[in-house]
């Protein structure tokens, strides 16, 4: 009994030395065409495995996130666009403004050049008036000074000849020497 058990130990090493070679002799398990049913079965379930957690949890979530961000940009977009046209209209109510308080400065300025003008005419005016008065006043002196010039001219030629013809030895008579320089004073 003992070479019948050592006989079949044998054969099961044996056996299993046959496999071994086999095995190796086949190369890697993959490319062994008799295990291709038994891959192609689990490739399938890890596909189907897949597929379901990509389009159950997966593509959900990315899809909720790409919806958000295209609700966020929208949001945005529309924002700046209300930005924008408040800007706009700032800018339209500053120009408008700015306008206006040109408007109203040039109007100040044509009311206060009207107003200088008008105190500048007063004045002038008044000057005028003064100057004419004083004027007239000079020359009422100048006419009243003329006159006693041409009266102590007068005088004085009538003393001056009454002198020189006493000087001259002869004897002056007032009403002569008087119609004689006043002949000569008339041309």
């Amino acid at each position: 009994m003992a070479s019948e058990t050592q006989n079949t130990a044998h054969a099961v090493a044996d056996a299993a030395h046959g496999a071994a070679q086999a095995a190796h002799k086949g190369g890697m398990p993959q490319l062994d065409f008799t295990s291709y049913p038994n891959q192609i079965f689990w490739l399938l379930v890890a596909l189907v495995v897949i597929y379901w957690l990509l389009s159950r949890i997966a593509l959900p979530r990315i899809e909720a996130v790409l919806a958000d961000r295209q609700g966020t940009i929208a949001g945005d977009i529309a924002a700046a666009e209300d930005f924008k046209r408040k800007a706009e209209e700032a800018e339209a109510a500053y120009e408008k403004a700015l306008a206006d308080a040109r408007a109203q400065a040039q109007k100040i300025a044509g009311e206060t050049r009207a107003e200088i003008q008008k105190d500048l005419d007063a004045a002038i005016a008044k000057a005028d008036a003064e100057i004419a008065a004083r004027s007239a006043e000079s020359e009422k002196r100048i006419a009243e000074i003329r006159d006693g010039a041409l009266a102590a001219v007068d005088q004085v030629a009538k003393d001056t000849a009454g002198e020189i013809v006493a000087a001259l030895g002869g004897k002056a008579d007032a009403s002569a020497v008087g119609a004689a320089v006043d002949a000569r004073l008339k041309g």
